[in-house]
């Protein structure tokens, strides 16, 4: 690592917007590739064999493995201090095993394959989170996480619209439709290793900070010690609220098999979806600086609001209840790593969130696995359980007092 000084050198020819920007830009390449991949995998599972309950357990997985695999990937972050080297060994895996979902033929090295994308986010996410934490001190943390997500978003339009283009003028032929997606991967790459040569500290943002403000004394800010306590009830509510969150997965299997769209239209669809998702992160985002995270209040009832609306048979509904599943997106995608942020010091924020991923994991394996069961069982019962799920979350957030700082 080069000395202080010299960081800091490099570094104040890139401020710590630019920095969020241009780290934006690296997601709104990644999420080109994967979310293109992601909007098409119901179906894609489905023509090679695949029923519900395996597409909800391997998109549930997928999950698990994205947000549990972190507890080992945050604390090596943390002890390492390698944040970049994570953070560009996680995106090579994502924007290899892409285009390789296209040409699998087969149903399980298609499992395989969803679930190593999402080992990808799981190596680069605690490292990527860190280094963003650092440069949104300076810039709100709500706002920088915010416009960081919401030019993901861009990605996360442009990917699956690509790819519907190309299910169109192939015949939904799906090899042709994830290869192209090897473009933006190797653009992905290229910014990654230029933006660390430009900025090797980018802990060197905060500590700007903390020199220019005065604070109270507070705990050591160090890589050893507990977490604090609301970072653990913190971390009981999102679990709980995530617990009873649809994979889009089991959304679009829905949608193709009642035939209620095309497999051509999921990605249009879930283009959409990442529009409100961006607008939704850009909204709390703002709110989350302007009133504390009580603006969280707003996840279980928009939630339990997806499941009541997404699977249902009339057309219109069940596109409204996917644009909704965007909103809830948008708000865990931004507005809750700001919040993680916001309790732990940064010598832990790594491990915090790798732990927080691993919390989370669990449960979206848990509600990966319950409401792709359940759809197969009752649509009506799905969404009494969800709706009792979220219910929960709402006391959680309540009796915890995360909401009320």
């Amino acid at each position: 690592m080069p000395e202080s000084g010299e960081a800091d050198d490099r570094q104040a020819r890139m401020g710590p917007w630019r920095f969020v920007v241009w780290f934006g830009t690296v997601s709104l390449l990644a999420d080109a590739v994967y979310e293109g991949a992601r909007s098409i995998t119901g179906p894609l599972l489905a023509s090679l064999g695949a029923s519900a309950l395996v597409v909800g357990v391997v998109t549930g997985a997928g999950e698990a493995a994205a947000l549990g695999l972190r507890l080992v990937s945050g604390p090596l972050a943390d002890r390492t201090r390698r944040f970049w080297g994570l953070a560009i060994a996680g995106y090579a895996l994502t924007v290899v095993s892409v285009p390789l979902l296209g040409v699998a033929g087969v149903l399980w090295a298609a499992c395989v394959l969803v679930v190593a994308e999402r080992v990808g986010k799981a190596v680069r996410s605690p490292a990527k989170d860190t280094m963003l934490s650092h440069a949104t001190a300076a810039t709100g943390r709500g706002r920088g996480f915010a416009v960081h997500e919401a030019l993901d978003q861009i990605g996360a339009i442009s990917g699956p619209l690509l790819v519907a283009g190309v299910l169109a003028l192939t015949g939904n032929d799906y090899g042709p439709a994830l290869g192209v997606l090897a473009a933006p991967g190797i653009a992905v790459l290229l910014l990654l290793f230029w933006l660390r040569a430009r900025v090797p500290d980018p802990e060197a943002y905060e500590r700007e900070v903390t020199a220019s403000v005065p604070t109270e004394p507070t705990a050591p800010d160090v890589q050893g010690g507990r977490l604090p306590r609301t970072f653990w009830t913190y971390a009981a509510f999102t679990a709980a609220t995530t617990t009873g969150f649809a994979t889009f997965g089991v959304l679009s299997y829905h949608l193709v098999q009642r035939h209620l769209l095309t497999p051509a239209w999921v990605p249009v669809l879930y283009a959409a979806a990442m529009a409100v998702d961006a607008v939704s992160a850009l909204a709390t985002g703002w709110l989350y600086d302007r009133y504390g995270p009580r603006v969280l209040v707003a996840l279980p009832v928009l939630t339990a609001g997806v499941v009541a609306l997404a699977f249902t048979s009339t057309v219109a509904i069940a596109v409204a209840g996917s644009l909704l599943w965007g909103a809830a997106m948008g708000i865990q995608e931004s507005t809750l790593r700001a919040t993680v942020a916001d309790l732990v010091p940064s010598g832990r924020r790594a491990t915090a969130y790798g732990l927080f991923a691993g919390v989370v994991g669990v449960a979206s394996l848990a509600g990966g696995a319950l409401i792709g069961g359940l759809y197969g069982y009752s649509i009506p019962v799905l969404i009494t359980v969800v709706v009792a799920i979220q219910v929960l979350a709402g006391v959680l957030l309540a009796v915890t007092g995360v909401g009320r700082r």
